[in-house]
């Protein structure tokens, strides 16, 4: 029953994922007093990416990353509003129900987070998590306090985001991309190491994919026995096609089963 739980754990494991550190020359095409532009042909608005969630052959539940069809302001930027959702399966929910919600506003243009909100509905756990941030003075506010943080910071969700406007192309394997996140009470350092590239197949077709592994330290939620791989389409979109996280008993996999609303051609699929 316990493996069950684990089912879901590469949620929790976006709370270890951060940005970029910001001012790399190659990633920030304009940067001024609390503001940047950011390029950014990877996703846009209606965008909606669809998962199965499992241990080999046994679907256990889904989960998907959506981003709004329309707008929202916040600190007078428009914003896009992305939600991640996974659920259990119904079928299952009387041994371990699975009802987590993710949201963040993201700034179209310099690709930051405005606010985030975290809601975990996990058996008998729940958690619920709201920060705000204000890029401008490098604060957020969060459990009712003030952080100092660092110049566009950013929260689990919208990291994620952030790392798929970046030029993953021209990275070579053994390549190490220092990252920086904000969540709880602090900020987090966090390593990401390129390591090539391969061809793999997923409910929604075959993919060329740029594969990345998110340094886990002692300590971490998987600690020095822990390890997380995520394939990302080789190409433009860069839309996550799978991530697997080792376990004492395998891997545990969200593999894309659908999407829609993409802001371009998804030219790493391959031909059946």
């Amino acid at each position: 029953m316990r493996f069950i739980a684990l089912f879901f754990s590469f949620v929790l494991v976006l709370s270890g994922l951060t940005s970029f550190i910001p001012g790399s020359p190659q990633t920030v095409a304009r940067v001024e007093a609390g503001r940047r532009y950011i390029p950014n042909e990877a996703f846009g608005y209606g965008e909606k990416l669809e998962y199965r969630v499992g241990y080999k052959f046994i679907t256990a539940g889904t989960a998907y990353f959506y981003v709004r069809p329309q707008p929202v302001v916040r600190n007078n930027q428009n914003c896009y509003d992305i939600r991640f959702e996974v659920r259990s399966l119904k079928s299952l929910d009387w041994l371990y129900r699975v009802k987590d919600g993710y949201q963040t506003l993201l700034d179209v243009d310099g690709i930051f987070p405005h606010e985030f909100e975290q809601h975990v509905r996990e058996g008998g756990y729940s958690r619920d998590f709201k920060a705000q941030f204000d890029q401008t003075k490098n604060l957020a506010y969060a459990n009712d306090k003030e952080y100092q943080i660092p110049p566009f910071v950013h929260d689990i969700v919208s990291a994620f985001y952030y790392i798929r406007t970046q030029d993953l192309q021209s990275k070579r394997k053994g390549d190490i991309i220092q990252l920086q996140n904000f969540f709880d009470d602090k900020t987090n350092d966090l390593a990401v190491k390129i390591l090539g590239r391969q061809e793999i197949e997923v409910g929604a077709g075959k993919f060329r994919c740029i594969v990345i592994e998110p340094m886990i330290v002692e300590g971490g939620l998987f600690k020095s026995d822990g390890r997380l791989l995520i394939w990302l389409s080789d190409d433009e979109r860069k839309i996550p096609v799978k991530v697997s996280t080792k376990i004492p008993i395998g891997t545990i996999d969200s593999e894309l089963t659908g999407y829609s609303g993409l802001r371009g051609s998804l030219d790493s699929k391959l031909p059946d």
